[in-house]
């Protein structure tokens, strides 16, 4: 999967899941029915939200992305539906990439190395990147929801 398709693919699932915790939300507090919605689509945002996260950090590193641009597009995922038009401006101005550079490219420092190793084993890398999700999910759950 190049990373245009990938990020494209996180980025518009973490808005549907933000959709779907608006809607439960909404079914929670405003019409008072139900408070299934939000236990339901709050998780599976959450789990959403991490993996956009992380796949926002593995492309800072592997295409090269001024700290400034991995700030904005981290903190794109915590307004509802803001990761689309991110996504978009990234496409737009190449910060996707058409092939994942560590893929091929010396690897320069720990960072890189890492994910090189992650995107040079690709089946390795997705459950490496399933299990951090598992992980960091785990630890969200431990800590609570937000404030």
């Amino acid at each position: 999967m190049t990373p245009v398709r990938l990020y494209r693919l996180v980025a518009r699932a973490e808005a549907v899941t933000w959709a779907l915790l608006l809607t439960g939300m909404f079914l929670k507090y405003v019409t008072e029915t139900t408070e299934l919605g939000v236990q339901v689509f709050g998780m599976v945002h959450g789990v959403v939200f991490i993996a956009y996260c992380l796949t926002t950090v593995l492309l800072w590193i592997d295409q090269r992305w001024a700290l400034s641009r991995v700030a904005l597009g981290l903190l794109a995922a915590i307004p509802p539906f803001a990761t689309v038009p991110f996504e978009r401006y990234a496409e737009r101005a190449g910060l996707l990439g058409d092939t994942w550079r560590l893929r091929t490219a010396a690897p320069a420092g720990l960072l890189e190395r890492l994910a090189a190793s992650l995107l040079r084993r690709p089946a390795q890398g997705l459950v490496v990147g399933l299990l951090a999700v598992a992980g960091l999910t785990g630890v969200a759950l431990v800590v609570g929801p937000p404030a």
